[in-house]
């Protein structure tokens, strides 16, 4: 049996979006995993998932992956309500989509188990993420049901 995924909620969430949006995976220079976990999950639906709130398999190889912490900075200028260090926006946003979804750390579940609970339980996304403009979470919104719709029914 393969290893399950660790990964961080909105890391799912951020795949099924990309998804969405028609993105296609491909290496990052900050050397993080997402590409590579990405067509993992959209090559099979029922890999295991098991939560992370901490650095997970995308985080890394990252070189803003500094002993398990996130060194990396956010832009707040759009988002002034948001913390400027990146790892503690993440788990902002990883502790609103554990709660909206019924999950928590160390939760195993299939991608295509969590994908259903995204469509069932998602609503709407801008209580999720109250710090990013409208236009953004309208537009992310939007590819998050794209993505959700092409990924339960495999394309």
């Amino acid at each position: 049996m393969t290893d399950a995924i660790r990964i961080k909620p909105h890391h799912v969430v951020d795949i099924i979006t990309s998804y969405g949006r028609g993105l296609d995976f491909t290496p990052h220079p900050y050397g993080h995993a997402m590409h590579s976990v990405a067509r993992r999950i959209l090559a099979d639906r029922d890999v295991l998932l098991e939560m992370e709130l901490g650095a997970d398999d995308i985080c890394g190889p990252c070189v803003h992956n500094v002993d398990g912490l996130c060194d990396d900075v956010i832009d707040t200028s759009y988002r002034p309500d948001a913390p400027p260090l990146k790892r503690d926006w993440n788990l902002r946003l990883d502790r609103r989509w554990c709660e909206r979804l019924g999950i928590g750390q160390g939760d195993r579940l299939t991608a295509r188990t969590l994908c259903r609970l995204i469509a069932d339980r998602c609503g709407d996304i801008a209580e999720v993420y109250p710090e990013m403009p409208a236009r953004h979470t309208a537009s992310r919104a939007a590819n998050l049901a794209l993505g959700i719709q092409r990924f339960l029914e495999g394309d």
